[in-house]
């Protein structure tokens, strides 16, 4: 089963395909995404790789942890699952969504 890993500490510079070929020395491959900053599009230092199996998964971890890559020390850990949003996420959040009625939606009785 795939294995989602966490890489912090990465290079602004580092792409996708670079960040799939440090790890691709430690085991297959499925993944390997760079996480951009969604208003600057500038890469945020950190991301994602997932590995085929568990001893890939292992092994890059082993390998990979605490190593330079492109000039910066990186870490490598098991990626752990997103924390719900407390917020309720999104648009408003919580009860009753988030932009009152405007007056132009009819009848909300």
């Amino acid at each position: 089963m795939a294995k989602n890993l966490f890489v912090g500490n990465l290079s602004f510079s580092v792409t996708d395909d670079e960040l799939r070929s440090i790890f691709e020395k430690a085991g297959q491959v499925v993944s390997a995404k760079v996480i951009m900053d969604r208003e600057s599009g500038r890469s945020r230092g950190f991301g994602f790789v997932e590995m085929a199996d568990e001893n890939g998964a292992r092994e890059a971890i082993s390998r990979l942890n605490n190593t330079m890559a492109a000039g910066r020390q990186i870490t490598v850990s098991e990626a752990q699952p997103r924390p719900p949003r407390r917020d309720g996420g999104g648009m408003g959040g919580g009860m009753g969504g988030g932009r009152p009625d405007r007056g132009d939606r009819g009848d909300r009785r």
